[in-house]
């Protein structure tokens, strides 16, 4: 028997989809049946990765596509399992990552009339008027199965469009009926489903470009993710060295320049201070950054030019967004880069005055990096973010992938962890907390051979469902080092209320309900669900120690393993 649902397994297939991270409901018979139908009769089919948690379902999906590029299934159960992924639908959006997510409707008979008719009393209680509606402001595309003969064309028009940048989730639906009804087997050319072609810069805006970055004194490139695509970094390095311009990330979600180059100049976050760069900038050119500043803190010069290159340079799914860019381009960054460097090539006074802007930045680099060593030094009986991860950072390969939730933590983390290599640095390019567990099950299914480290604030921890996400390694053989940078509660929102009230009764409180005092047994978790390998450190003697323990558990003893780290302020 081959019905919508079997095309629906087929089409996954057919477009490179290796997992399916399900949380069947009982709107999943068609689905459950044909898989099992497919195992009997040998069909190929992605591999199903069962996920107790949705959120935890998207995260791992979401992870997956950050290393590998490529969009994964997630299955889910109607409208309440649309809704149980609400904030990993948020930072998949937010973070451009394609994914294709289906949920089934509740059946649109109730007499029997086809199969798949109502016969649970679930499904009137679950049957809304716009399920698709639950997700549309979070996803590029939605639609739903109303027959078996299109559903393989629709899922190449969704892939097509999640891996078209600006790239992102989409969502289909089907009811019951449509899914269990049969149709004829067809095969699809994908060649035809292609993903859109990088954006160019228009040729003048390549001079135009160039001429300003090499005219300037002190020019600087703002990036936030351009280091999702690995090979655009290696592009932006040249460009960078070659009219000596300082790069300065702007809360980074990838690797986007090896920290160990010259002209880095560093990292900004939610830090209360102005940004000596940024304001000492004469051209800025903003690439691929939706936070470049943040202006009643830290801002440009009022007289410095800004040119702006993005995928999404309008930001149309943000109200209230603007730069007073002079000048903006919707390209790809590896394109665009390409463009700059090959003007660069043909045009040798284009990098004129470089050597100076070089010895500028290269002082301001080792300025900083002798700041940095001073940060990591221990303190006597405490252990700060600073030497937590610099020591963590004293384990790391050259495969090595770190994903970092760590909220307050995401400067010391950033600025300690180093990285260099692209493809080796995430965070969810999001903003809601408990991406991390699933990303790296996500990454360790995507690159097995690679040593998979989460960076978790306390709170952020909890948000990720540790109880399904140590389960999910265990079964699937995901082992990764979880560490919990443990500083006893939510800080984030004690930093927003004193930001905004530093003189007000919050800054005179001690409790504003933001502790988790008495502290969950973090690693004990971990333990009980997934068998994991648990240890507490508050004595940074013992620092060293268990990281080595714990880092050849993950690597040899292949168990997942917890670090629950208390932190001192």
């Amino acid at each position: 028997m081959y019905t919508a649902s079997t095309a629906f397994l087929e089409a996954l297939e057919e477009a490179g989809v290796s997992y399916i991270f399900a949380n069947f409901g009982s709107d999943h018979p068609g689905l459950i049946e044909a898989l099992a139908q497919g195992t009997a009769s040998g069909r190929k089919f992605p591999q199903v990765i069962t996920c107790p948690s949705e959120m935890v379902a998207l995260s791992c999906a979401h992870g997956y596509a950050q290393v590998t590029g490529r969009a994964q299934a997630v299955v889910v159960h109607v409208e309440c399992g649309t809704q149980s992924l609400g904030g990993a639908v948020h930072n998949a959006a937010k973070g451009r990552v394609p994914v294709l997510i289906y949920a089934g409707l509740s059946p649109a008979t109730q007499e029997g009339e086809l199969k798949g008719s109502r016969n649970e009393f679930i499904q009137w209680i679950q049957d809304v008027s716009d399920q698709r509606g639950i997700v549309r402001e979070y996803v590029k595309y939605d639609n739903e199965f109303r027959t078996g003969a299109n559903v393989k064309p629709l899922v190449h028009r969704a892939m097509q469009i999640a891996h078209s940048e600006p790239r992102g989730p989409v969502y289909l639906v089907g009811a019951r009926e449509t899914m269990e009804a049969t149709c004829e087997p067809t095969r699809t050319d994908t060649r035809r489903w292609s993903a859109l072609g990088p954006g160019a810069l228009p040729e003048d805006a390549v001079a135009r470009i160039v001429a300003a970055l090499s005219a300037a004194r002190r020019p600087i490139i703002v990036t936030s993710y351009v280091g999702r695509d690995p090979q655009a970094v290696a592009e932006l390095v040249r460009l960078c060295n070659g009219l000596g311009i300082g790069l300065l990330e702007s809360v980074p979600n990838a690797a986007n320049y090896p920290h160990d180059d010259p002209l880095y100049q560093g990292n900004q976050w939610n830090q209360p201070f102005q940004n000596k760069v940024l304001a000492e900038a004469d051209v800025i050119l903003v690439l691929d950054s939706d936070v470049p500043w943040i202006p009643t803190v830290s801002r440009p010069s009022l007289d410095a030019t800004i040119l702006h290159i993005d995928v999404d340079p309008l930001k149309e799914s943000t109200p209230l967004w603007y730069i007073g860019a002079h000048a903006s381009y919707r390209a790809t960054a590896l394109t665009a880069l390409r463009q700059l460097n090959a003007y660069t090539d043909t045009h040798p006074a284009a990098a004129g005055g470089g050597a100076e802007r070089r010895a500028h930045f290269e002082r301001l680099h080792a300025e900083r990096a002798a700041a940095l060593a001073e940060a990591e030094k221990p303190w006597a009986g405490r252990i700060s973010p600073e030497y937590l991860t610099a020591r963590i950072r004293a384990h790391l390969d050259d495969s090595t992938i770190v994903m970092n939730e760590g909220i307050t933590s995401y400067p010391a983390i950033c600025d300690h962890i180093m990285p260099v290599r692209p493809g080796s640095f995430f965070n969810s390019g999001g903003g809601s907390l408990g991406w991390n567990g699933g990303a790296a099950i996500g990454a360790k299914l995507a690159r097995p051979g690679s040593t998979v480290v989460a960076l978790t604030g306390d709170g952020s921890y909890m948000f990720a469902i540790p109880a399904s996400v140590h389960w999910m390694a265990r079964r699937y053989d995901t082992p990764f080092l979880q560490v919990v940078y443990n500083n006893g509660g939510w800080k984030a929102p004690r930093f927003s209320a004193l930001a905004v009230h530093p003189h007000g009764h919050a800054s005179r409180t001690e409790d504003l309900a933001l502790s988790f005092a008495p502290a969950p047994d973090y690693g004990g978790i971990a333990a009980a669900a997934g068998g994991a390998f648990a240890r507490q450190v508050s004595d940074p003697a013992d620092l060293d120690d268990a990281l080595a323990e714990a880092f050849d558990v993950v690597r040899h003893g292949k168990r997942a393993a917890v670090l629950d780290v208390v932190l001192s302020d």
